[in-house]
């Protein structure tokens, strides 16, 4: 068990793109990231994990649990303006072959990951970045309110 993650008897049941992205984002913050899950960077984009480094960068990692869960994602290439760096993650068992050699891959699991080939950095605009950065600070302090006080609901129709 990880310090200060709760054990699996305590958690809901997740579907196999949510328990990879848990593996994510307790590796992430191994190397000082943080992270949110299912942020929306623009109308009619979703990404799996959103990730914010101690330097302000910025990663968005897609989970993919199997080959029709990939060959069903014809998004995935609106993502990359979003982000400094780009990764696919998958899990041992996943034909990596398939994943565009100029993104990056991770190999997760529910416990864990590790970061296989490093996406290509494309920084981000100033101004972009600060937008990413806002949207994460305020998806981060929505869900956490969520958390605290599920009875209440976002003004505006923001998503919680």
């Amino acid at each position: 068990m990880v310090p200060g993650m709760p054990d699996d008897q305590t958690l809901p049941p997740m579907k196999p793109g949510q328990l990879l992205a848990r593996g994510v984002c307790r590796h992430l913050l191994s190397l000082d990231f943080v992270t949110v899950e299912e942020l929306i960077p623009s109308p009619g984009l979703r990404v799996d994990v959103m990730a914010l480094g101690p330097k302000g960068e910025i990663w968005v990692v897609e989970c993919k649990s199997s080959r029709a869960d990939f060959q069903a994602d014809h998004k995935w290439q609106g993502y990359l303006e979003w982000c400094d760096r780009y990764f696919w993650a998958v899990d041992a068992e996943f034909p990596a072959e398939l994943l565009p050699d100029e993104t990056g891959l991770i190999i997760a699991d529910a416990y864990d990951a590790e970061i296989v080939r490093m996406g290509p950095e494309a920084k981000l605009a100033g101004a972009r970045r600060k937008v990413m950065v806002q949207k994460f600070a305020r998806h981060a302090a929505l869900r956490w309110q969520a958390v605290r006080d599920p009875g209440l609901t976002p003004a505006r129709g923001m998503p919680a």
